[in-house]
């Protein structure tokens, strides 16, 4: 009997050596994690913290958001059914994210003593000194969160302007190409961002395009699928592999321009949604690009793309929260003035409580968002934030606006209002720029590396 006790007790013993080592007891404390420990804010009193809630702007990003938001209001409202009708974007509404406006006076404000309320949207983030506006990153979140909220297609020309191609020239250029390119993009040049193909979407760096030296140039062959802006753009950001045997290590970015030979712009898509901004497909044919218009290294455009979408994934969630707060500030005003067995709609507890849940979701989204914006700002890791604004961001505004349709009942499935297209444009936040299960692997991919 003793025997049997012993041998019990040993293979008790086995057992637990098999036991994952994060079973810990009870009384031991949990691990702290990178993601549960909080960063020392220097400078910090015992009056109180040195920071403000997310939700607290500067004099700088109120003036800029009030201004988005008239422009937004006032000459974007009028043509936004037009547009969505006719697949197309007003001439009008391009040159007006390029023009400047009235100029308010602004106390405190960094920019100068007086600021430009009514800024160049294409070129928020560009430095001055190229004609840019020189604001923050998240300044330029909140002018397409605004955009959004009257239409996602003209928030979608600003973000990919700002967030992916300013950007890499600014990153990545030299001060030649700045000089040239930022100035152009600035005032009048719309730029596009050419990575997906008909066999690379999700699996981005399975490209085709090819791109063979000749001399001091390169010679591009192959075709991208579903490029934003190309239809309006002069300025083309182009992925194109230098050496297919190095993989994606080959992939480098090209400067090409609109009226090269051997580059030719497709027949824009019809789409289910944000379909005033355009998007078609290209096609090279010994398209010559002098080696010079290279956008940073030679083999190095795969890092280049990753840090972009990195950043306009922030970008594409400030886009779905301003559309569905858009869809959710037309949709709930109804709901208090319409009239069923006596009694507003809004007055029923079951509305009441599907209300209050959409609301909670939109705050959260739009914290995830704004957090994201400011560990850009202050030079923290981010992709992780990134990643979830945009995944939840998304999932949000496709759930807000399929309630906002319901809670309308057939005023809602109307082409006559508004809500039926906010739904329609929700659509495509779970596919571009990062599709919904690419952001949750990237997302579990940071939090393996984390435990």
């Amino acid at each position: 009997m003793e025997g049997a006790l012993v041998r019990l007790l040993r293979g008790s013993a086995l057992l637990r050596g098999n036991y994952p080592t994060c079973l810990c007891s009870w009384k031991t404390p949990p691990r702290a994690l990178k993601s549960s420990q909080p960063e020392a804010l220097l400078g910090m009193t015992s009056e109180g913290l040195p920071c403000a809630p997310l939700q607290t702007f500067t004099n700088e990003e109120m003036m800029i958001k009030n201004s988005v938001k008239k422009f937004a209001q006032e000459q974007v409202a009028p043509l936004v059914s037009t547009m969505d009708e006719n697949s197309k974007m007003e001439k009008s509404i391009i040159q007006g994210l390029f023009q400047q406006g009235d100029i308010l006076p602004c106390r405190n404000c960094s920019l100068d003593l007086r600021f430009l309320v009514a800024l160049q949207l294409m070129a928020i983030n560009i430095d001055a000194k190229y004609g840019g506006t020189g604001a923050s990153f998240f300044s330029l979140i909140l002018a397409v969160e605004e955009l959004a909220k009257v239409d996602a297609s003209v928030a979608l020309l600003c973000d990919v302007q700002n967030t992916v191609v300013n950007k890499l020239i600014e990153n990545h250029g030299t001060e030649e190409q700045k000089a040239a390119y930022l100035t152009m993009l600035a005032t009048e040049t719309v730029g596009s961002f050419c990575l997906s193909e008909a066999g690379s979407g999700s699996d981005s760096f399975a490209l085709k395009t090819r791109a063979d030296k000749k001399g001091d140039y390169y010679i591009i062959n192959g075709s991208k699928m579903w490029i934003t802006n190309a239809e309006y753009a002069d300025l083309f950001l182009v992925m194109a592999n230098v050496d297919p045997a190095m993989g994606y290590k080959g992939i480098t970015c090209f400067l090409v321009h609109r009226d090269t030979e051997g580059f030719c712009i497709g027949r824009p898509e019809n789409k289910l949604g944000v379909r005033a901004s355009s998007t078609c497909p290209l096609t090279f044919e010994n398209v010559k690009v002098p080696e010079a218009n290279i956008l940073g290294q030679v083999g190095h455009g795969y890092k280049y793309a990753i840090g972009s979408l990195n950043e306009g994934r922030i970008g594409i969630a400030a886009q779905m929260l301003g559309l569905a707060q858009g869809c959710f500030d037309y949709t709930v005003p109804y709901t208090k003035e319409r009239i069923q067995f006596g009694k507003r709609l809004f007055d029923f507890q079951g509305l009441q409580h599907q209300v209050a849940q959409v609301a909670t979701q939109l705050e959260a989204a739009r914290l995830l968002t704004y957090n994201a914006a400011r560990l850009v700002e202050g030079r923290k890791l981010f992709i992780k934030e990134a990643a979830m604004a945009k995944y939840y961001a998304s999932e949000v505004a496709g759930l807000t606006t399929s309630k906002c349709i319901e809670w309308m009942g057939g005023v809602g499935y109307s082409r006559d209002y508004p809500v039926e297209k906010y739904f329609r444009d929700a659509k495509i936040g779970t596919i571009y720029e990062g599709a919904s299960n690419i952001q949750l692997n990237t997302i579990a991919k940071l939090i393996d590396a984390q435990y």
